[in-house]
């Protein structure tokens, strides 16, 4: 599995089709993307973790930058958003930061 992340609109959909040799209307028949919200709705993260493996590129947008949100239940989601994205480094075979559609490998190769 790939996980790519980023922060919003940084490209990581857009790289993700050049990656998969896809148009970004069949992204969805390889990749999940918006990860992070389904975060803030898991009982159990590492389940939701094993459960995204199954696709081949996961795309999550980096939420934990800037100003720490006032409201409890914002801030417990974006630290379940980042709990999400340390498990989903950990599984991936390759990790990838997408900035202003730029890939830093941080893990593995995107030679394949």
């Amino acid at each position: 599995m790939i996980f790519l992340f980023g922060p919003l609109y940084s490209g990581k959909r857009a790289f993700a089709c050049k990656l998969l040799h896809c148009r970004e209307e069949e992204l969805s028949n390889y990749a999940v993307w918006d990860v992070q919200d389904q975060a803030a709705q898991a009982e159990d993260l590492a389940a939701l973790a094993q459960e995204l493996t199954r696709y081949p590129v996961v795309i999550a947008t980096e939420v934990g930058g800037g100003v720490v949100p006032a409201d409890a239940r914002e801030r417990a989601a974006r630290e379940a958003a980042g709990r999400l994205n340390c498990l989903l480094s950990d599984r991936a075979d390759t990790v990838v930061r997408v900035f202003y559609g730029l890939p830093l490998v941080l893990k593995g190769s995107l030679s394949q």
